[in-house]
């Protein structure tokens, strides 16, 4: 995983260089007008992709750091920090046309920090509303039982809990995409593979267990299942 964040740190680190000496190789019978639009376009542009690789630098940071083990305290109820994280992204997925639900409560808890258990479901979340169409949905039930607490997140399709998606999978691409259409694909591709990597690796840390189903670009759904603690009454 790390390896091909890094392959995919070529892509923007190239387009920066290219940026920068587009920026300083201006033909000098060219208008000072033209030279300036040129310089703030390339200005412009190496500013996105420094963007991308100082959040790919963050993605491999908390990647290493997923499944390392804070401080002890005190376990954090799961229930209020998932309605925070759908109230904050519920807007977001408005602007695309995406409506995000939850249905249910429990009482669990997880034993980890709350920035962290907050940072897995938002990619979990994020990663699934980002996969669906303009008018799609998705639906996000927890619930309870002897056993434990259970978070189902379902799409506008549903849900088939068998059918098990690899994180590791390379991801194909149509013949006629041009190389560049490609790479990219191929960037986000990791991106989000990566961000499902860490989410999954915060919470088994946390003892809890995590299964996806086979949505091709995105996951169709995942279940996220927290053991009953000992001593807790069921």
């Amino acid at each position: 995983m790390l390896g091909e964040l890094l392959h995919s740190l070529s892509q923007p680190l190239t387009s920066l260089r290219c940026s920068l000496e587009l920026s300083l190789g201006h033909p000098l019978e060219l208008p000072i007008e033209e030279v300036a639009e040129q310089q703030q376009e390339s200005a412009s542009v190496a500013l996105q992709e420094t963007e991308k690789v100082i959040g790919m630098i963050q993605l491999m940071r908390e990647y290493l750091n997923a499944d390392q083990s804070g401080p002890e305290g005190c376990p954090v109820a799961l229930a209020p920090v998932i309605r925070s994280v759908i109230e904050d992204l519920s807007s977001i997925a408005a602007v695309r046309g995406v409506r995000l639900r939850l249905l249910g409560t429990c009482t669990a808890a997880v034993q980890v920090s709350e920035s962290r258990l907050r940072l897995a479901l938002q990619y979990l979340i994020t990663t699934m509303t980002e996969a669906q169409p303009a008018g799609g949905k998705v639906m996000l039930l927890l619930g309870e039982g002897p056993a434990g607490a259970v978070l189902r997140a379902e799409d506008a399709c549903g849900f088939c809990g068998p059918n098990f998606r690899v994180l590791g999978q390379r991801a194909t691409h149509p013949p006629t995409m041009s190389d560049a259409a490609r790479a990219t694909s191929a960037a986000t591709s990791t991106l989000r593979r990566v961000r499902l990597a860490i989410a999954s690796r915060v919470l088994e840390t946390a003892g809890a267990t995590l299964v996806f189903g086979d949505g091709g670009v995105g996951p169709a759904g995942f279940v996220l299942r927290i053991p009953r603690r000992a001593g807790t009454p069921a």
